[in-house]
């Protein structure tokens, strides 16, 4: 993505997980993960979009972690449908939270978290939001983009009776969406009663409007990006 951008391995439940980190150049204001599309598509960690949305949070001053999913790059396992690659995100979160958290001199438990991912990749974000709501573990953004509400299973980020997944929720998606009808994110949303908000002319990969998503993500969640 830039210069700055370092590649790792960190331990995985089943082996090595490939990552992607930039980091700002003065101390974190939190960590955010950022998962990518569909790995049996072509979707990896330089992925456009997950690199936009990565860069979203590094202008917005996070640390931003980008994993390869089972199966790509260095990852190890092989692809299991939303499922261990949740498990995945969550060994990446808890690896990387112990080290942002030591340089922003706090705990682990106090360090702000935020999530984001790109149609596969905001299943499986949506997924280990609720988990770690289920742990307990609070989290501050969740930011959700083309999600694929018609190829898996995405969990409420809104529940009926219960706090949200995050402190704030973005689910944006583009107008002219073929791969992932607007109107099916549009039927999910609704029982929630979540906002979606609607990028015009944007089909699902957001060709030519990469730059406006970004700018979007920062202000939506904080403040604009230089």
């Amino acid at each position: 993505m830039n210069a700055q951008t370092r590649k790792r391995l960190v331990s995985g439940p089943v082996g090595p997980i490939e990552v992607a980190v930039d980091a700002p150049a003065g101390p974190p204001h939190g960590l955010a993960l950022v998962a990518h599309p569909h790995p049996l598509f072509g979707g990896t960690l330089d992925n456009k979009v997950a690199q936009t949305l990565a860069r979203a949070w590094l202008q917005l001053g996070f640390v931003a972690v980008r994993p390869n999913f089972r199966g790509v790059g260095e990852t190890a396992g092989e692809h299991d449908h939303g499922m261990g690659e949740t498990d995945d995100l969550l060994a990446v979160l808890d690896a990387f939270a112990v080290e942002v958290a030591a340089a922003m001199q706090t705990e682990p438990e106090n360090l702000p978290l935020a999530l984001a991912g790109f149609s596969f990749g905001a299943a499986v974000a949506a997924r280990c939001a609720l988990a770690l709501q289920q742990r307990g573990r609070a989290l501050q953004h969740l930011t959700l983009v083309g999600t694929a509400v018609t190829r898996f299973e995405v969990p409420q980020v809104r529940p009926p009776n219960a706090a949200p997944l995050a402190q704030t929720l973005l689910v944006l998606h583009g107008e002219q969406d073929d791969v992932v009808p607007l109107q099916a994110v549009v039927d999910w949303a609704r029982p929630q009663a979540l906002p979606v908000v609607v990028f015009p002319g944007a089909g699902h990969f957001f060709h030519g409007l990469l730059l406006p998503l970004r700018d979007w993500v920062c202000r939506w969640h904080g403040a604009g990006c230089g």
